[in-house]
């Protein structure tokens, strides 16, 4: 085969000055045999001789010391073998930036620009007073202030792969002569080209900026008024990614601020380099024959085409037609061997497409493809054997049975392909079949024997049937067929074969005999209805024979549903239609979610019962202002089907709140506050937007009703505050709720305490008594109700040692209006002070009067000894020594057995 291209010389930009002291230029192409390779220069050959700066490296170029006045150039590869040759696209070897003896840099690339003031590296930012263009390097300032004064220099810099070099000018005073405070218009000075040419998949970046004061906002825009994802706008830059042709067309920046406004429009166009949209490949063609080649390529201009073969120009000839990117030989020659090239060039560039075209010419030979030496055939059934010699050109084809030359009639046809087609066979048919090839460069046969046998055919066919959802059935197959073949059963449905190993279990073999082969079908479902059939098959023929299943179960999914009519309340639905699946709709059910729920819940509808013939109904009950989706189900006598899929989301009408807040309660606080709490709206109840709720509230028994309006959905609490309002003062409490639709229903009256105080009187006859050396009993006098000035909660017993301050008493609590209390962990034998106070939810009240108790001594630690026991009838008799407390105990009293 000719060589195909691996590798290809691509773009080269060498960095003058640079360490390295050559370059290389890739090439590398496949081709048996293997290839040898040439290289040109600006369309001319480079001599490779052995002192020149130029050498191969297997099919690489490599140049040594390249300089820019010998070496800078487009070049390309040439690879060649025996069968043909090839030329790669072409590449150029530029050079990069170098500075001369004035600083100056020279490039054959773009560069980025900063500038510095007064020293390095301090930049100048670009912060939308001040920018610095990229496209010619200088330094606009929009509004000059007095920190802008000082010495400019311009800081270029070139990137080369991985090498940078960098270079700064002189640097320029810039003087002011007096602050100017005066306001004026925005005038454009940076700005893009009129027209700004770019390949598609570039990035595209124009330029504006205005000078003015105040400094001028930019904005952007284009004028057919569309705008792509793809913009980066930065104020004075606007990038587009990846541009493509619909990023083409006028585009406009403005400059604005409060004097005025300027703008400056400019066109983008884009253009594209040579892309294959059709490319020629390898082709094999018999000598005499024909062949039409067609490549064709888009690009921007449009690209034109050319051919090449073996590397040269292809002009038009006697028997070759050139027109664009058609190529036509007619009558092929082995001359016309050899490697094609399409290639497809505009200003942006240069395609290539390569193929091999290879002419054969050869006699007639049977050793590939030789008529098949036994040829079974079924009597009655019909019999194609191919002739394929492999032969160039195509040989003209005879066939004989025995020495009987055959020729078309009503059982027998030969094909202008040369295949032999026998129908309606009998016995006598049986012999041997010979196909006689021949061309100008030879000839040769090959020869089978028919041999005819018994027909298939199908005993027992399947009967259609009719069934439910999850039934199971057996559609029955028996054939008959030659005894000395092979006979296997398919199945088909819809013309589409059954396979068993993916069937879920729902398709079984229902006999391992040969000559049946009945299929069942368990748990049947409605994919499973259509046209079953049956195919009974040896090498030589087949029968078949088809029956139609029909599986009934729920309906399908109604389609398109529509929501209309919408109102607070209610919608009007309509849909279409689904399959009835062979059971006819008896009715419909209508399903919604909103957006505070993901499930779905079935609807009341009018009419209430949806008869199966309907196709609109209309949804009543909905919340209003509630975002909804609907969804239609069918059914029939075998269930429910399938949901359609949900509407479009739509959002009910408003309307005034229908439910009053609950929750209404409230007390607590600070003095003279009246604190009203209630359970915040849910969403489902708010029916309108400009939610809130309005208080009604006044002193229990009074006449007028002060009001508060308290707005937000989330409220939870309002706090009424006036100094008139006493402690725990009763107040009659009403809520409703408003939305911009109107109010809603008054809730029940509520009792609201307002803020209590901490009580006033202290409880009196205060008495402890010790009851162990570690444990005393209080009990008290209860305050009266009638002084409580809140809800008494308890009362508060605080006990401390003699000698301590009454700051570091221990406390406890009881709760409700018990009046005793009985404290432990004390310490014994230690005389304490007790008080008691009343409290509610603002505090405690003042103390009663201290008592004083002191906690006995603690009992004898010694036990009882010596323990003795004697038995007498039913009775024991027990002694020991008695215990002598000491002066730190109590005295015994008795002993506990």
């Amino acid at each position: 085969y000719g060589p195909v291209f691996e590798e290809q010389p691509a773009h080269t930009l060498f960095p003058e000055g640079s360490a390295e002291e050559k370059v290389t230029l890739a090439c590398r192409a496949r081709a048996s045999p293997p290839a040898t390779y040439r290289w040109k220069m600006n369309g001319t050959e480079l001599k490779m001789e052995p002192d020149s700066r130029y050498r191969l490296v297997a099919g690489d170029l490599v140049i040594s010391n390249p300089v820019k006045a010998k070496d800078a150039g487009s070049y390309q590869c040439v690879a060649s073998n025996p069968r043909g040759t090839v030329v790669s696209r072409e590449a150029s070897l530029r050079f990069g930036c170098k500075f001369d003896s004035t600083r100056q840099m020279k490039c054959s690339q773009s560069l980025s620009y900063r500038w510095l003031l007064n020293e390095f590296p301090n930049f100048i930012p670009a912060d939308g007073r001040r920018f610095v263009s990229q496209t010619t390097g200088n330094l606009y300032i929009a509004k000059t202030e007095a920190s802008d004064l000082g010495n400019y220099s311009c800081f270029a810099t070139s990137h080369i792969d991985f090498i940078t070099k960098s270079v700064f000018s002189k640097f320029s005073r810039l003087s002011l002569a007096a602050e100017d405070a005066r306001q004026y218009a925005p005038s454009i000075k940076a700005r893009f080209p009129a027209d700004t040419y770019a390949l598609a998949g570039q990035v595209v970046t124009l330029e504006c900026f205005a000078f003015g004061n105040p400094v001028p906002r930019i904005k952007w825009r284009k004028l057919d008024g569309s705008q792509s994802s793809k913009w980066i706008s930065s104020e004075p830059l606007l990038q587009i990614q990846d541009v493509g042709f619909e990023d083409e067309g006028t585009y406009e920046c403005e400059a604005e601020n409060i004097k005025g406004r300027d703008t400056y429009q400019g066109r983008i166009i884009i253009q594209a380099q040579p892309e294959w949209l059709k490319v020629i490949t390898d082709t094999e063609a018999d000598i005499g024959s024909d062949l039409r080649w067609s490549c064709a390529a888009a690009g921007k201009p449009r690209p034109t085409v050319r051919w090449l073969r073996d590397g040269q120009p292809l002009p038009p000839q006697n028997r070759i037609e050139v027109s664009g990117g058609e190529l036509r030989f007619s009558k092929l020659g082995l001359e016309d061997s050899g490697m094609y090239q399409c290639v497809a060039e505009n200003k942006h560039g240069t395609v290539y497409a390569s193929a091999e075209l290879t002419v054969q010419a050869l006699a007639p030979d049977f050793r590939l493809s030789p008529v098949k030496r036994l040829i079974p055939a079924a009597r009655s059934g019909k019999v194609i054997i191919p002739c394929q010699p492999r032969a160039a050109p195509k040989a003209t084809v005879l066939w004989t049975k025995g020495t009987e030359l055959l020729i078309n009639s009503s059982r027998v046809t030969i094909t202008p392909e040369g295949t032999l087609i026998l129908q309606n066979i009998s016995k006598s048919d049986e012999g041997k079949y010979t196909c006689f090839a021949e061309n100008f460069m030879g000839k040769a046969n090959s020869t089978g024997i028919l041999s005819v046998r018994d027909a298939t055919k199908i005993t027992l066919a399947p009967s259609s049937a009719d069934i439910n959802v999850g039934e199971n059935l057996t559609l029955q197959c028996h054939a008959s067929h030659d005894p000395t073949m092979d006979l296997t059963f398919t199945w088909s449905l819809d013309d589409f074969p059954i396979d068993f190993d993916k069937a879920e279990g729902h398709y079984r073999r229902a006999s391992a005999k040969e000559t049946i082969g009945d299929l069942s079908i368990f748990n049947t479902q409605l994919r499973h209805s259509g046209r079953y059939t049956c195919t009974a098959q040896t090498v030589v023929d087949s029968a078949s024979e088809s029956a139609t299943l029909t599986v009934r179960g729920p309906p399908g999914p109604p389609g398109g549903v529509v929501v209309r009519d919408i109102s607070d309340t209610s919608v009007q639905l309509s849909w279409s239609r689904g399959f009835d699946n062979h059971s006819p709709i008896a009715r419909y059910l209508v399903e919604a979610r909103t957006l505070l729920s993901s499930s779905w819940k079935q609807m009341r509808t009018n009419p209430v019962n949806i008869e199966g013939n309907a196709e609109t109904a209309q949804v009543v009950n909905l919340i209003p202002w509630m975002d909804y989706e609907f969804r239609v189900l069918a059914s029939n006598i075998l269930g429910v089907g399938e949901p359609s899929l949900p509407s479009s989301k739509i959002r009910t009408k408003e309307a005034a709140p229908t439910v009053a807040p609950s929750g209404l309660g409230g007390g607590g606080g600070a003095p003279n506050e009246l604190i009203i709490n209630w359970t915040p709206t849910l969403r489902d109840y708010q029916n309108g937007d400009g939610f809130g709720y309005l208080l009604s509230f006044r002193k229990k028994g009074s006449q007028g009703w002060l009001t508060a309006r308290v707005p937000h959905a989330e409220s939870l609490h309002y706090v009424y505050r006036n100094e008139s309002i006493g402690p725990y003062t009763p107040f009659e409490v009403k809520i409703k709720a408003y939305n911009r639709k109107g109010e809603g229903p008054e809730s029940l009256t509520a009792i609201v305490y307002s803020a209590e105080e901490e009580p006033k009187v202290a409880p009196f006859r205060v008495l402890a008594k010790a009851v162990l050396a570690s444990e005393m009993d209080v009990s008290w006098e209860p305050v009266e109700q009638g002084d409580m000035t809140g809800v008494l909660l308890g009362y508060e017993i605080r006990y401390w040692k003699d000698g301590d301050k009454e700051e570091a008493a221990d406390r406890v609590r009881t709760a409700g209006l018990v009046t005793s209390a009985h404290l432990t962990g004390l310490n014994p034998n230690t005389n304490y002070h007790v008080s008691v106070r009343a409290y509610n939810r603002a505090g405690t009240g003042p103390p009663s009067p201290s008592t004083n108790v002191t906690t006995t001594k603690p009992p004898p630690k010694r036990p009882p000894g010596n323990i003795s026991w004697t038995f007498s009838g039913s009775t024991v008799s027990i002694k020991w020594d008695p215990v002598v407390a000491k002066a730190d105990e109590s005295a015994v009293t008795g002993y506990k057995v």
